[in-house]
């Protein structure tokens, strides 16, 4: 089957390369030309572990080639995968217009029957509004189908997820669009993966309410951190006694600074802009997303408590990206309690394994360590941000000694407090 796949960002290129591995045959269209030409290449624009090996591979074996065409993509395929940005407006709305954009393309460019698949995530709504979009522009009236295929990728284990996934969820108006797009992940049957095929609205609110379901288990988990510092009590052992009870399981419940990367912050953001849209008072979700911002707040407010008057002090900070195992840095916590740091006086030296070069383009100013034992030299204090494998068997002897104060705050937890304590350190963890 030849498919397209409209954006090469990271839903867009995880997908068409991992549908080439499924056998298909893909063109992936791009507006960047300079990222078409890299892709080309066979270099991959974003951290993902397994997917550069899996695009040389395809790309060798003539299933996946890439394009700066709409055009082609749409002529030379029978199914067309939009996976284009939705970027959050100021008020919190996504923005669809690069989704829109490449509607209007594809009805101008269509000359027979398609099945136009929308994989970036939208609001509630938005396969309708295309749908009317591509009839606008279309020169002659050529029938196509439209199908909701939300993502549920994880960066960091994308590849894994999109291979070996929890379930696939199709929305379709048509037996047709259905039965194409179960051939299309055919390769999934053999694994037994779950198949949920319903409407299109539904299917762009499942994206939506799992998003931010797992947003509030994350907000929940550190509001309870937070209550067990005034209390006393161990949030590691709470969340794991949570976690043991079938109802609730132990995924998600790992306290922190607040959730980041490119999809929670913006999907309950655009969840709780739909529901006063429609007249609807989300209280939950728009407590979630309040008391998300919060807690990196009161992050910077514990390295404060440690250190005392910021002015002056010089932080080190290990991690830059709102997870492990990428190099994203949007909505990163990491990069919001570094701003809080300068705001306060420090000055901050970081390092992160794979997001310095995203982070030197927002943040120029700071110092930039060759590794964590570069960074922990002279500082006031260190603090754990991003819980990177390297950084989980730090020498703390070594650190100990290049630290001007041995003060280790540790925002993820990573660290035994009673052990790190035992070497002489003034640790503070979250909700211990």
């Amino acid at each position: 089957m030849n498919i397209c796949v409209i954006g090469t960002g990271y839903v867009g290129l995880v997908t068409g390369v991992c549908l080439a591995e499924f056998g298909m045959n893909l063109i992936c269209v791009d507006s960047d030309p300079e990222k078409i030409i890299s892709l080309q290449k066979g270099k991959v624009p974003l951290f993902e572990p397994g997917l550069e090996d899996l695009m040389s591979r395809n790309m060798r074996e003539k299933r996946l080639r890439f394009s700066k065409s709409i055009q082609e993509g749409v002529t030379s395929s029978l199914v067309l995968f939009i996976a284009v940005g939705t970027p959050s407006n100021e008020d919190g709305s996504a923005d669809l217009g690069a989704v829109e954009d490449v509607a209007k393309e594809i009805g101008r460019s269509m000359d027979g029957y398609k099945v136009i698949v929308v994989k970036s995530t939208v609001p509630v709504g938005t396969c309708r509004r295309v749908k009317q979009i591509i009839l606008d522009h279309q020169v002659k009236p050529i029938p196509f189908d439209i199908v909701s295929n939300p993502e549920f990728q994880r960066e960091g284990s994308a590849v894994e997820d999109f291979m070996r996934p929890d379930r696939v969820t199709i929305g379709a108006e048509s037996d047709q669009a259905v039965a194409i797009m179960k051939d299309i992940y055919s390769a999934l049957y053999l694994i037994e993966t779950p198949f949920v095929i319903t409407s299109l609205e539904t299917a762009e609110m499942i994206k939506y309410a799992a998003n931010a379901f797992l947003a509030t288990k994350i907000t929940f988990i550190n509001e309870i951190a937070n209550l067990c510092e005034y209390v006393g009590a161990d949030v590691h052992h709470v969340a794991r006694a949570m976690g043991l009870d079938g109802r609730i399981g132990k995924k998600f419940l790992h306290p922190g600074p607040g959730y980041g990367g490119s999809c929670f912050p913006k999907d309950t953001r655009a969840l709780s802009r739909i529901a006063h849209e429609k007249g609807y008072a989300f209280k939950l979700l728009d407590s979630v997303i309040e008391v998300n911002e919060g807690q990196k707040e009161r992050m910077v407010e514990k390295i404060r408590e440690k250190v005392g008057d910021l002015r002056g002090k010089t932080i080190g900070v290990l991690g830059l990206s709102f997870k492990p195992n990428t190099d994203d840095i949007r909505e990163s916590s990491s990069i919001a309690i570094i701003r809080g740091l300068l705001a306060g006086g420090a000055k901050v030296k970081t390092f992160d394994p794979a997001a310095m070069k995203e982070a030197k383009r927002i943040l120029p100013g700071l110092q930039y360590g060759e590794d964590e034992y570069d960074v922990a030299q002279g500082c006031d204090a260190l603090v754990l941000a991003t819980e990177w494998n390297q950084f989980r068997r730090l020498d703390l002897q070594r650190i100990k000694c290049l630290l001007k104060s041995p003060i280790f705050i540790d925002l993820r937890n990573v660290y035994d407090p009673d052990q790190v304590r035992r070497l002489g350190f003034n640790y503070t963890g979250v909700g211990r």
